[in-house]
């Protein structure tokens, strides 16, 4: 039926069964995304996240309908995770909550299924029979859930092992402290920019009894050289790995042309020497070779041990190498801007050992020693370091 032939009753019944679509699928648009960030069942999370796609989908699918009908877009108000927190759901388990969403499956499909005889416009109609489809094999895919027997059907979420293994290390890393490449970057830059700055502070200091001028030269010059050092350093250091890698790929691509047997045997050998018998590094390879792009990342791997998400971005690293250094090689020379004499020199060297050991304690976020250990480490070797050019520039000094 035409859009122009309803009446206003009749238009105003259908956007209201469309309105009450739309919610009931953005419902479980939130639900379905708020197991899957609780189930601690890697393949389970996965799926639910699929399903939760195909909600948000179908709640596109009411709204455009709902929009071509000039009727108003309805907004979600219900709780940011749907059911997912509710006492229904979390009371019995995961598996309870399952069959509860496969319950609630079959109430849509009914529902729908109503619809397709009361609604009389074509279009959503249309819709129906597509999102009705949906839904069975949503409540096949439920129901495989619960009875541990997952088995993906033609129309079903696929299993993608590289999202299923980002899920399960996500789970594993949930409240503990994962430090970036970045991080890692920051923390060395700034150790390196300190204890740099804080060597040519202290021999300046002793050669020049703390006079300020002298040593705010020196400790500037410093910094900038120090931090454009490190910038340059890190930037080329991961633009040579990047260049290294990607010539690897092109090799083994070409390898694999000229000789694809060869290939296939070297990456069963690289298999069989990490324990795999040689059966089964044959039956992997095999599977692997299906796909050529996907062999030549697994010889890459192989040759280098490491892959291309794990190469550090350039820009990134020489940005964070040489702002960290920079603020780093600052700290020692701060006093010396409104102090000077052994006063200056005092305060700089107390603010430096405890830079040095809010350093080593940050440290802890990318290795597995304590904050204490790390920072008492760190306070040590720059009071080293600080008497140690302290002492030289004193000798020079007294030589001048």
């Amino acid at each position: 039926m035409p859009n122009e032939e309803f009446t206003p009753a009749q238009r105003e019944k259908i956007l209201e069964a469309l309105e009450g679509n739309w919610r009931a699928e953005m419902e479980g648009y939130h639900t379905y995304l708020g197991l899957a960030d609780n189930e601690t069942d890697a393949v389970r999370a996965h799926i639910l996240r699929h399903l939760a796609a195909d909600e948000l989908e179908h709640a596109r699918l009411w709204g455009d309908r709902i929009a071509a009908l000039g009727g108003p877009m309805p907004a979600y108000s219900g709780p940011e995770h749907g059911e997912a927190d509710s006492f229904a759901m979390s009371a019995g388990g995961p598996i309870m909550a399952l069959r509860r969403l496969e319950i609630e499956e079959s109430r849509h499909i009914a529902n729908y299924g109503k619809q397709l005889k009361d609604l009389g416009d074509h279009e959503s109609m249309a819709i129906l029979e597509h999102i009705i489809d949906d839904e069975r094999e949503h409540h096949r895919e439920l129901s495989a859930l619960i009875r541990g027997h997952y088995h993906a059907g033609d129309h079903a979420p696929k299993i993608d092992p590289k999202a299923v293994l980002e899920e399960m290390l996500r789970k594993r890393q949930q409240g503990k402290p994962q430090a970036g490449a970045w991080i890692g970057d920051a923390i060395y830059g700034v150790n390196d920019g300190l204890g740099a700055i804080f060597g040519i502070v202290s021999g300046v200091s002793g050669a020049t009894a703390g006079d300020a001028r002298y040593v705010l030269l020196a400790g500037i010059a410093g910094m900038v050289a120090s931090a454009l050092s490190m910038g340059s350093g890190a930037y080329l250091a991961a633009k040579s790995e990047r260049e290294i890698y990607q010539a690897e790929v092109v090799r083994e691509r070409e390898a694999i042309h000229m000789n694809r047997a060869e290939a296939r045997e070297l990456l069963s050998l690289y298999y069989q020497v990490k324990g795999l018998p040689a059966v089964d590094a044959d039956r992997v390879v095999e599977h692997i070779a299906k796909d050529e792009e996907q062999m030549v990342r697994a010889l890459t791997f192989e040759r280098l041990n490491t892959s291309e998400e794990a190469l550090s971005n350039p820009v990134v690293s020489a940005s964070s190498g040489a702002l960290s250094t920079a603020v780093g090689a600052f700290i020692p020379i701060i006093p010396f801007f409104w102090m000077h004499g052994l006063n200056a020199v005092i305060v700089a060297g107390i603010i430096s050992l405890a830079a040095h050991f809010a350093v080593g304690a940050a440290k802890s976020l990318i290795t597995v020693r304590s904050w204490w250990s790390s920072g008492l480490e760190m306070t040590v070797v720059g009071a080293v370091e600080g008497a140690v050019t302290y002492g030289v520039g004193l000798l020079l000094g007294a030589g001048v």
